[in-house]
């Protein structure tokens, strides 16, 4: 990068930080440290969880995604816009938890379950889960800077050899501490929110970069037309081969969506809304929160798809100086040093790559077609596997290789092809994506940590000023062990599979804890401890067969010669459920993807929690969990009878809360998500499909429409609207949290509340 790319990135980092630390003033006490006194106001946390939602991970696992599926698939998601609307307008989960009060979710278990070693349980699996997952977010990023910036695997410094990758971990996982350490929740509120307000010009920009550089009808289209039968980009109705990211998947996350709405509930902003009501209203703006940045994760990764498959840039170097062949041998040359270990084989592996003759495929010749097994990466990656052996290391040494080649390939091709001044500002996107992602996810562990599987156990509530010494140095802890993950990982599968199954240990159990917790009366311990040993029992079972099925397990079936019977019997199990689902046995990956693992585990739990629950059956009292009726501290929501007028508002969920500018944002967002998303852009479509099915050409137009022209138009609104309400909020924020007045009951014996025994019904 050039001197201009680097002040772009430096200068906007060095901001952030300082607003960390200027935030630190308004900290006065554990509440304020853990969860922004709840003070914040709806735009503030919106645009704060865009930027710490978003990341370089998500970034790349949707480069990946895409690269492997177009937006074949993707059209069938909108079945889950309707799904998720409905949940942010009823407030699904998150109205009745901030009713609660509860500061962490393992306070709510022990209140709801009456047990302090199911809630240090749960907080363990869950935060394991959590910090496993979200430690390769480092480690992706590292690697996205290495190949997006040329760096080299190790740099000599003072005379020592180091590795560039763990300087770069260190160097992010330092800044992300910095972040958190002022100020907690309020630092990482108003510093995800200002990078938030920076990052949607640059959405702007690149998108803009894109637009120009790529044609829509002349380059993009072409490519994503050119699939073979199945497997086809862009029709819907021609995808049944596709593999991994199907519509089976697209079941598993609504499923998931619904289930697990409140799984990570707790140790997040979920805490830090002025009100339920507002905590709800940031729920629902969320639905449009994303802006630009949804459209640039799309671009990109079709993008990716056209640089290295179409045959305008096979030999041409005119319009961005390199040539899609070019880029595979630069590409496969670099994860070559990092995944093969060993120097020789290495060497020969680079050696055989260089010689591979340039080769463009051509689009008008509709026999030769590009397919999953079939494409212009297959030469490459069957001369590595090939060069590794079919042994049982040389099959690990593989698995690596290609999972790199895949994830790698959309930074190194941004790395070649941005120019100068558009690369800083990507570059300094990606610095803020990931720093905004990681604090939060340290900070939300570390508190979970504390407060579930620490607090609990003191006979002695802490001071104020000793619990936020101890928040501190645990962030500390958790980034150490950040650090320690992303040193030693080594990446197996797809990005959203790897994290899919590492979160299901968790969420594969969490979903009827959570869930039937909060809105039900007959759940209760047993049932919890059924749905955690089934549901997580079975992830992890799922997750210790994938890491280590190439080097261990599928040699052991080998030797005892049960290859070929398990493979039948696979093949049988999966067949009532074909093209979806397909079970077979393979050397190299373990044949039941993350997400059938995922759903099978959700599916057993939600089963052994309800016969667990029934079995044991005691009532519960929801009304003094949630604060209602005679356990009411003052504030009661009126409670509406249905009549014709108010039926559409009562299905929106619309209170008497709600001001007129709430019913604005309820009406548009359920206008938007049902009837344009799901009604128009779905259902219509589909009906005209049945009668009169679409040829590729229509569903090129429709995808042109549906995902850059609608969404471009939605994003300059969504982008003036959050940059005003984001800003207003975040003065707002300030404001408050120095004129509040302290309790001193909301600090440090807050968190020390034990439960009362399960037959006192009173206050």
């Amino acid at each position: 990068m050039s001197w201009i790319d680097w002040l772009i990135v430096i200068l906007p980092i060095v901001f952030v930080v300082w607003i960390a630390f200027f935030s630190k003033r308004y900290v006065k006490g554990v509440v304020d440290y853990l969860a922004a006194g709840r003070v914040a106001g709806r735009y503030v946390i919106s645009v704060g969880d865009l930027m710490a939602g978003l990341s370089v991970i998500t970034l790349v696992a949707n480069a990946e995604q895409y690269y492997q599926t177009g937006f074949g698939v993707a059209f069938w998601a909108n079945l889950t816009a309707p799904v998720g609307i409905v949940l942010a307008l009823t407030g699904f989960c998150t109205y009745r938890w901030r009713e609660t009060k509860c500061l962490s979710k393992g306070q709510f278990i022990e209140l709801r379950y009456g047990s302090k070693s199911f809630r240090f349980i749960t907080a363990f699996v869950s935060t394991m889960a959590e910090m496993v997952t979200n430690a390769i977010g480092p480690a992706i990023a590292t690697n996205f800077f290495i190949y997006f910036l040329g760096l080299p695997h190790k740099v000599m410094i003072c005379g020592i050899n180091l590795p560039c990758y763990a300087i770069i971990v260190v160097m992010c996982l330092t800044l992300a501490t910095l972040i958190i350490w002022p100020g907690g929740r309020v630092s990482l509120l108003v510093t995800d929110s200002i990078q938030g307000l920076m990052s949607y010009p640059i959405f702007v920009v690149i998108i803009g970069f894109v637009l120009l550089k790529f044609s829509w009808n002349v380059d993009l289209a072409p490519i994503l037309l050119d699939r073979v039968e199945g497997e086809s980009f862009l029709n819907p109705y021609d995808i049944s081969k596709l593999r991994d990211f199907n519509v089976f998947a697209l079941v598993v996350s609504l499923v998931s969506s619904v289930m697990n709405r409140a799984s990570w509930i707790g140790n997040d902003t979920t805490n830090s809304g002025r009100t339920p009501h507002e905590q709800k209203m940031a729920g629902i703006l969320g639905s449009f929160r994303n802006g630009f940045s949804l459209i640039m994760m799309i671009l990109i990764g079709i993008i990716t798809v056209v640089f290295m498959n179409s045959p305008e840039f096979a030999f041409n170097k005119d319009r961005f100086g390199v040539t899609n062949n070019e880029m595979r041998k630069i590409l496969s040359e670099r994860v070559a040093g990092e995944a093969i270990t060993d120097p020789e084989v290495r060497s020969k592996v680079i050696e055989t790559v260089r010689a591979i003759p340039d080769k463009a495929h051509d689009t008008h010749d509709h026999n030769i077609l590009l397919s999953q097994d079939n494409n212009l990466d297959t030469r490459y990656l069957n001369i590595v596997r090939n060069e590794l052996g079919d042994t049982p290391e040389g099959r690990h040494s593989f698995q690596q290789f290609r999972s790199l080649y895949n994830q790698m390939m959309m930074p190194t091709m941004m790395g070649k092809i941005l120019p100068i001044g558009v690369m800083g500002l990507f570059c300094v996107l990606m610095v803020m994506l990931l720093v905004s992602t990681d604090d939060s996810r340290i900070f939300n562990a570390a508190g979970c940590i504390i407060q579930d599987m620490v607090l609990p156990f003191l006979k002695k509530p802490l001071s104020p000023k000793t619990h936020m010494v101890l928040l501190r140095w645990c962030t500390v802890g958790v980034s150490l062990f950040f650090l320690v993950v992303a040193l030693f990982f080594s990446q197996m599968d797809y990005i959203n599979m790897f994290t899919t199954i590492m979160c299901a240990f968790w969420l594969g159990g969490a979903g009827p804890i959570m869930v039937f917790g909060l809105y039900t009366r007959f759940g209760n311990l047993t049932g919890a401890w059924c749905a955690l040993i089934f549901g997580s029992g079975t992830s992890l079972l799922g997750l210790i067969f994938q890491r280590n099925w190439a080097l261990y397990i599928y040699p052991f079936l080998a030797d005892q010669g049960w290859v070929d019977s398990l493979d039948n019997f696979l093949r049988t199990v999966s067949d009532p459920f074909n093209p979806w689902i397909q079970w077979q046995m393979d050397a190299v990956k373990f044949p039941i993807n993350s997400y059938e693992i995922f759903f099978i585990s959700m599916m057993l739990a939600i089963g052994s929690y309800i016969i667990g629950s029934f079995l044991t059956y005691k009532p519960y009292n929801l009304d003094r969990l949630l604060h209602r009726g005679e356990y009411s501290d003052g504030h009661v929501v009126e409670r509406q009878q249905w009549t014709l007028r108010n039926v559409f508002a009562k299905l929106l969920s619309i209170t008497p809360d709600y001001t007129r500018c709430d019913k604005i944002i309820a009406w548009s967002m359920f206008t938007f998500s049902f009837i344009y998303q799901f009604g128009l852009a779905f259902v219509a479509v589909v009906i005209w499909n049945a009668i009169s099915p679409w040829s590729n050409e229509w569903w090129s137009n429709y995808f042109y429409i549906t995902s850059l022209i609608i969404p471009a138009i939605v994003g300059v609104i969504s982008t003036v609207w959050f940059s005003i309400g984001g800003t207003v909020d975040i003065v707002r924020l300030f404001k408050d949290l120095a004129v509040r007045t302290i309790d001193t009951s909301d600090n440090g014996q807050v968190f020390q509340e034990i439960v009362d025994d399960d037959t006192d019904d009173k206050k």
